[in-house]
């Protein structure tokens, strides 16, 4: 570690100075020349925590490892949390315990360098203006290897990293790891029916139907933000949540008082859509605005209709894209759903750093053959995507 630069972890996000932690890059719309990332916001961060939804109570003790001069000023971090199981992360290492665990070795607990709940590319080496980041990015890098190794731990993951700081973790011995998402890239389109007009043709009559079916039963849509964001709204979309959410995981993660708390914090960085009908709210999908992107994150209904779901997380949200000139829809985990909605594979990227060497082994070579899947996978997506042929190429350049 060069310089007298010293690593140290702090359990509770809450402790870390906001403004020292705003500095950082993607963390806010000052920081550097990285476009901000809602999601690494102290904002929505401590929100996490002080709601009880990313709390060691629920599996996610807080092991944020900062980066500080002889001064104490913070010039780097990565936000990281120690857990006892693999819920909540999105990209899954659930056969790595159980192999792990049936020979004998003890996988739990390990790092998790993530957002939680949050499976959205940002982010992870975080560099305080004015520091070199390359360096900063390989000191954080080799501190969380050395941090793993003095708590006896596993392994640390660091998931949803942007491509760039790969290089940091490969220097340090990390394993890549790669999965994909579904994004919509704006290549500039002035609004959703120009966007259609680079499908072909069968792809857009079906599109145009289905929106229309999605709304014929007197439903309408409305986009929530800032001050819209009240907690009666709240409570209607938590409902929705708790709902969708019990189904489909068992038990939701996140608190209503979660909703609250960024309510209440980054009301102008979030856009709720919501879809209405005989006056009143029935479903709704929260998204996050990010300096460049809108991230879909989850949904919820209390009423079944034909095509709402891919109404108000999908089209909606290249609506708003593309009217507020953002460049890009991340829309969350998998789906290859998404594909006929103009949403194309993109990889995603992990780094983990695994202490037993044997684990270690076999892990990377599934690894290895993973990621030729994953590769395969992309390509044949993208050539089956429902763009003409030379917009589609267009896409992939």
């Amino acid at each position: 570690m060069p310089g007298n630069l010293t690593i140290r972890i702090e359990k509770s996000f809450c402790a870390i100075n906001r403004e020292s932690w705003s500095r950082l890059s993607g963390t806010s719309n000052t920081s550097l020349d990285i476009p901000y990332n809602p999601f690494i916001s102290h904002a929505f961060l401590s929100s996490l925590e002080g709601s009880g939804s990313a709390a060691a109570k629920t599996g996610w003790l807080g092991q944020h490892l900062l980066l500080e001069n002889d001064a104490g000023a913070l010039i780097g971090a990565i936000p990281g949390y120690l857990k006892s199981h693999s819920q909540g992360e999105y990209v899954f290492d659930h056969g790595w315990a159980d192999a792990f665990e049936r020979a004998g070795g003890r996988y739990y607990p390990k790092l998790q360098c993530t957002v939680p709940f949050t499976p959205a590319t940002g982010p992870r080496l975080l560099v305080s203006a004015g520091y070199d980041p390359d360096a900063t990015r390989a000191t954080l890098a080799a501190g969380l290897q050395e941090v793993t190794r003095q708590l006896g731990v596993s392994s640390a993951h660091v998931t949803f990293l942007p491509e760039e700081e790969l290089p940091a973790f490969e220097e340090a011995g990390y394993l890549h790891r790669t999965d994909k998402q579904f994004h919509f890239i704006n290549q500039g389109y002035a609004d959703h029916d120009e966007f259609l007009e680079t499908l072909a043709s069968r792809k857009r009559k079906a599109l145009k139907k289905e929106r229309r079916a999605a709304v014929e039963n007197g439903i309408t849509i409305d986009w929530l933000t800032g001050k819209d964001l009240t907690e009666d709204v709240w409570d209607q979309f938590f409902a929705f949540y708790m709902d969708t959410g019990g189904r489909k995981w068992g038990r939701p993660y996140l608190t209503r008082s979660f909703y609250s708390l960024i309510g209440e914090r980054m009301a102008d960085d979030i856009l709720l859509v919501m879809a209405k009908r005989a006056g009143k709210y029935i479903a709704g999908a929260i998204n996050f605005i990010g300096g460049d992107a809108l991230y879909g994150r989850h949904w919820g209904c209390i009423e079944d209709h034909p095509f709402l779901h891919f109404e108000v997380c999908y089209h909606q949200a290249i609506d708003f894209a593309l009217a507020k000139g953002l460049k890009r829809v991340e829309a969350g985990a998998q789906g290859e759903h998404k594909l006929a909605r103009g949403y194309l594979p993109v990889t995603t990227h992990s780094a983990h750093y695994i202490a037993h060497q044997g684990l270690r082994r076999a892990v990377a070579d599934y690894l290895e053959r993973e990621r030729h899947e994953v590769e395969y996978m992309s390509e044949y997506l993208s050539e089956h995507s429902p763009f003409r042929k030379g917009e589609r190429q267009q896409e992939q350049d």
